[in-house]
């Protein structure tokens, strides 16, 4: 028997629990974004009055103010999100114990095994929908599929407060016609790829040979040709049951432009500090760094390097990250945003650590309990109760933003 999948996503999320403790917003156009004082005025989401006017997430505020001279400009609240995000999953939660988050405003629902209690899939959907308006004054689209990918797409499909439902006999006819950029994990260079050989739908997708997505992009190019013809049987975790972590990372937007080594030196160390103290956290190594970069014109180059032993301190994961932009970044040309990830993780650190100043293991180790120690402190006092004397000389942030979080055009899940 088919799985009864449901992807329910919380329409323009940002702004509509922004109108709900500022009624007068609904009549405006607006968007919630970052502050453009500190260079990260990205549009994070819009209301439907804005969408109007062409207003597209992740564009810039003045890009925005170009296309709707009045929109109206809110400053996010990430604990306004979160405290909605509990109250709608609790929701879910009433209908199966299968519900898996995919982002603050999206969520998988298995209801397989409650359709004798509630009714079928569409009718749950129906019943959510109305549920959530009414009780938080919210609106969610909501997909209802025989999996995971399918329902997704089918929360997308039609927008704001719809359900779409998409069965075995249906997906091709509503699916396949799509763009191929809507299916799940296509980006831009995958989309680009596909374009090139004149793969432009989803139906095209499908309608390759397994072998030649493959060899046209990997493993991925296999994965999502499963996806196009239906083949995705990935469970949806129970309440609780979190994913293993593939990666651990950190980005920022910076306030000014980094420029020369200096700049550079004193923005890796911070997002080595952050995820350094990360992996320490969560009893992690990692065998691979990756570094993201970013320039004033939102070009973006990715580079990483792999290592001969695992890591997880500060100084190894700052060397190898100002080691990969040495070798692959004009240090004469501005940077915008730096991210740092620490990719490849195990539970091992086997083989040893690089020391801190090329020191011998003993030494490493102490650096080892330093770190530590430093973790510790931050758990007690607050993240800027110990900072590296660099890292506060340095005006690339704002006081406030040392150490660092996940830039603001990249609000985190909870």
């Amino acid at each position: 028997m088919d799985r009864t999948i449901l992807h329910c996503d919380c329409n323009a999320y940002y702004a509509s629990v922004e109108c709900i403790s500022r009624p007068e917003l609904k009549k405006v156009p607006m968007a919630v974004c970052g502050d453009p004082k500190s260079r990260r005025g990205i549009i994070l989401a819009k209301n439907e009055l804005a969408k109007q006017f062409g207003i597209v997430t992740a564009e810039t505020v003045w890009q925005a103010k170009k296309k709707c001279p009045e929109l109206v400009l809110v400053s996010p609240h990430r604990e306004e999100y979160t405290k909605y995000y509990k109250l709608i999953n609790e929701i879910y939660a009433q209908y199966t114990s299968k519900v898996e988050a995919f982002s603050i405003d999206e969520s998988w629902l298995d209801v397989t095994g409650s359709l004798h209690l509630f009714g079928s899939g569409k009718k749950i959907a129906d019943e959510l929908r109305a549920r959530i308006r009414s009780e938080l004054g919210l609106t969610i689209s909501v997909g209802v599929s025989f999996n995971k990918v399918f329902a997704k797409l089918g929360s997308d499909y039609k927008k704001p407060d719809a359900t779409t439902v998409i069965t075995r006999e249906t997906f091709r006819d509503i699916l396949h016609p799509l763009p191929v950029t809507d299916m799940l994990y296509v980006g831009k260079r995958t989309a680009d790829t596909l374009h090139r050989i004149g793969v432009r739908t989803i139906g095209a997708l499908a309608a390759l040979k397994r072998e030649e997505a493959e060899k046209l992009l990997g493993k991925s190019g296999e994965l999502i040709w499963e996806y196009a013809n239906g083949l995705d049987d990935t469970p949806v975790r129970e309440i609780g049951e979190s994913e293993a972590a593939k990666s651990i990372g950190n980005g920022i937007t910076f306030q000014r432009n980094l420029v020369g080594r200096d700049d550079i030196k004193a923005g890796v160390l911070m997002l080595a500090d952050s995820v350094g103290a990360r992996l320490r956290s969560c009893g992690l190594y990692c065998q691979t760094v990756q570094v993201q970069i970013k320039d004033p014109q939102f070009r973006v180059i990715s580079r990483q390097k792999t290592l001969s032993r695992p890591i997880r301190q500060t100084k190894d994961l700052y060397d190898a990250g100002l080691d990969i932009i040495f070798k692959s970044w004009d240090l004469s040309k501005p940077i915008r945003l730096l991210s740092l990830t620490a990719a490849g993780l195990t539970e091992s650190g086997s083989g040893g650590q690089f020391s801190f100043f090329d020191a011998p293991q003993q030494d490493s180790q102490k650096i080892e309990k330093l770190e530590t120690a430093i973790d510790e402190i931050r758990k007690r006092f607050g993240k800027k109760a110990v900072s590296y004397g660099s890292i506060l000389k340095t005006d690339i942030v704002s006081r406030q933003d040392v150490p660092l979080e996940k830039e603001e055009d990249d609000l985190p899940h909870p």
